[in-house]
């Protein structure tokens, strides 16, 4: 029942929370050297293109959009750019590794990319997405990826066959936002086949076994008002990456650019994170959006040394922005690593026109200020100033934080963990309800459902 995850070769270099020994990296590099996976059908160094519509950019019309640029791809997780994905086992018997220039060949036509590994790419193909390479998008989008024009014609508008793949060499600067496929030994994403979870329906909580948790200070008392909380159904989930954009618009979050992006500064409230499962030639992928978890016990509120990331009485862990001086403590302190750091003062330079597009309701954050998920706490407020004008309480549905207003699969649930007929305590109550690391004590107001898969084994 426990997922077998992997990070197939040059996928390492996690940058999601480690907090127990990293997974033998050793077992998938052996069955690739033992030839396990099976080979590419097509002759050595011959390949079928596909060509797609980028995830982020569409076809390019899209391309001079900042916020779409940096939105990580939903398989590759990488942003500003665009790669050939190539199967694992295509790359290793033409001998070519994450980030290489690769040539691309058809009919007197060429043009070279940098390649990408992706576990579940069909052997002996190539995928190429559309839109990138542009030279009068604009300020954002030019220059920006690999034109991947030169290669297709009217006879290969979607896909052309015997093109010839042959490696340059030489290196290309990605910027991956998860530079790796492995839960690192963690049931961060849990998930069962349909038959495991009728005979076992509470494997979800069951998968990490710890003794009962207890706090070392007394328990935030919510016995009157309200208790804000949030789960994700990871049934639904697809990991398009529209709750980030959604975050991002209505919080003012801004862009860091590829660089930046490279050294892990991205600013993006909410990651969504991407994990395989199975064998590197068919592997299936699980999605996890990742953003603060408002812990009860929340580690970042014991080591600010100037109280700028508190508790308030409602369930919600908040910052004070202009108390904060940027020592980074509770960034280290936080195991879901989902804090941001302004280490540069990115809005100064905005064009007015994008200022505009700025939410008025939301401070714009300065350089040297820590800044994480709020549970869009100015929509929060606005519901209770309505329902205190009318002397009556908040109901249920009607606060919509952005992502969840933005999620296509309604996987995102929001509302009042205090009251027992809200949509949010009705999942909470789900036996596929449980809490990242739980473990920790940390007793998150967010949750998540595990994943039911239904692979029909008995069709064959």
């Amino acid at each position: 029942m426990a997922t077998r995850c992997f990070s197939p070769p040059d996928m390492v270099n996690p940058r999601v929370p480690t907090v127990t020994p990293p997974l033998d990296e050793n077992a998938i590099a052996n069955q690739i050297s033992a030839g396990a996976i099976k080979k590419s059908a097509s002759p050595l160094g011959t390949v079928e293109i596909v060509f797609q519509p980028s995830p982020a950019v569409f076809d390019g019309r899209y391309a001079d959009n900042g916020w779409l640029q940096e939105t990580p791809d939903p398989i590759t997780k990488i942003t500003w750019d665009n790669v050939a994905a190539i199967s694992p086992a295509t790359a290793r018997e033409l001998g070519i590794r994450n980030s290489d220039i690769v040539r691309l060949a058809h009919k007197g036509r060429t043009l070279e990319i940098a390649a990408w590994l992706v576990p579940g790419q069909p052997d002996g193909t190539i995928t190429l997405d559309l839109g990138y390479g542009r030279r009068a998008s604009g300020r954002v989008g030019n220059g920006v990826g690999f034109d991947v024009g030169p290669l297709r014609t009217l006879e290969g508008c979607d896909f052309i066959t015997g093109a010839t793949i042959t490696a340059t060499g030489r290196k290309y600067a990605i910027s991956c936002a998860q530079d790796h496929g492995s839960m690192e030994g963690r049931p961060l994403v849990r998930e069962a086949t349909l038959e495991e979870y009728r005979r076992e329906p509470k494997f979800a909580q069951e998968m990490v076994e710890h003794p009962p948790l207890k706090s070392l200070w007394d328990e935030h008392d919510y016995s009157q008002g309200y208790q804000w909380g949030l789960t994700v159904d990871l049934n639904t989930c697809i990991g398009c990456g529209v709750c980030t954009l959604a975050c991002q618009s209505e919080n003012n979050i801004p862009i860091v650019g590829k660089t930046q992006v490279a050294k892990g500064r991205e600013m993006n409230w909410i990651r969504v994170d991407r994990y395989f499962s199975g064998e590197a030639d068919d592997a299936q992928v699980m999605h996890q959006p990742v953003m603060c978890q408002h812990c009860e016990n929340a580690p970042c509120e014991q080591v600010c040394p100037v109280a700028a990331t508190v508790h308030d009485k409602e369930g919600l862990n908040v910052m004070v922005y202009n108390r904060c001086i940027g020592t980074r403590y509770c960034s280290n302190n936080c195991p879901y690593k989902v804090r941001r750091f302004n280490f540069f003062n990115y809005t100064k330079d905005t064009p007015e026109i994008v200022k505009m597009a700025m939410n008025p309701d939301v401070t714009v954050r300065s350089r040297g200020v820590m800044e994480k998920c709020t549970f869009c706490i100015q929509r929060i407020n606005r519901a209770k100033n309505a329902a205190n004008l009318e002397n009556r309480e908040v109901r249920d549905g009607e606060i919509v934080i952005a992502c969840q207003q933005a999620c296509p699969t309604q996987a995102i649930v929001f509302g009042n963990i205090n009251d027992p007929a809200s949509k949010v305590s009705q999942a909470k109550r789900q036996d596929r309800n449980y809490e990242l690391l739980a473990e920790l004590n940390t007793k998150p107001c967010l949750s998540y459902l595990a994943r039911i898969r239904n692979p029909h084994s008995q069709l064959g």
